[in-house]
């Protein structure tokens, strides 16, 4: 099991439901999204063709490549449909005292 370090990220009403914000850890981009079941952290690239993913659609805990429309579960980055066949890192998110926070591997 690795080693998470939690990084600071905001103050949650800093993202308010249904908003996304994108930020940079450790040099990987990553998108944070507040939707229905809490905050979810993924990396901000498709796998089909290193494009942005964060500017997707949402739907259900899925987000939806903007450029080709590969398919990503937010709660796993399995991919869901193709072009993409390989998924997505996901990063775990915990509040502290009203600070969202991503856990990033040590």
């Amino acid at each position: 099991m690795a080693c998470l370090s939690f990084h600071k990220v905001c103050k949650i009403e800093e993202i308010p439901p249904g908003e996304r914000l994108f930020v940079e850890m450790d040099d990987k981009p990553i998108v944070i999204l507040n939707i229905d079941d809490g905050f979810f952290a993924i990396d901000d690239v498709c796998t089909h063709d290193d494009g942005p993913l964060g500017d997707g659609d949402i739907e259900d805990v899925q987000i939806i490549c903007p450029r080709h429309g590969a398919r990503f579960d937010l709660r796993t980055g399995e991919v869901i449909s193709l072009p993409a066949v390989s998924g997505v890192s996901t990063y775990p998110t915990r509040v502290v005292e009203g600070i969202l926070e991503i856990g990033i591997e040590a």
